[in-house]
């Protein structure tokens, strides 16, 4: 009989240790008035900037390999070489967009994710008076 390539009391030294990997990003703070620790903030702005810049460049590889289909064979867009250089300049157009977040994912995603410290009271406005009669005045048909 061989010996373990793993002793077992070195096992349960490292499960005892606590040496657990961290996770990437941990949940907000469960209480809406609690404050979110700095290191969280800054995991997930990035998180979501790079999520946002891998939406963008796969949207843009899309809409290049939509024009390639459509492209004469002469085309810049069906040359192998260039066609490597395009997805390269799309890249680093997608990180460039997210950098500034032109179209406003990572901001989705932080509000997700870093939720308000505050609770709003009620983000719509209730008159009481249906929308259909607001559009037609007092009701009685006559725009005032």
């Amino acid at each position: 009989m061989s010996q373990p390539f793993f002793p077992a009391s070195a096992a349960s030294a490292l499960l005892t240790a606590g040496t657990q990997p961290e996770p990437a990003i941990t949940p907000a703070a469960s209480s809406v008035g609690a404050p979110t620790d700095s290191a969280y903030r800054a995991r997930a702005e990035a998180a979501a900037e790079k999520f946002e810049a891998f939406f963008v460049a796969e949207m843009l590889k899309q809409m290049r390999r939509s024009a390639s289909v459509l492209a004469a064979e002469d085309s810049v867009f069906k040359n192998p070489v260039n066609r490597d250089m395009l997805d390269m300049t799309d890249t680093l157009v997608a990180d460039s967009l997210a950098g500034q977040r032109a179209f406003g994912i990572a901001d989705v995603i932080l509000r997700q994710l870093l939720p308000e410290r505050t609770v709003p009271e009620s983000g719509l406005k209730f008159s009481g008076v249906p929308v259909a009669r607001q559009a037609q005045g007092d009701g009685t048909g006559q725009i005032p």
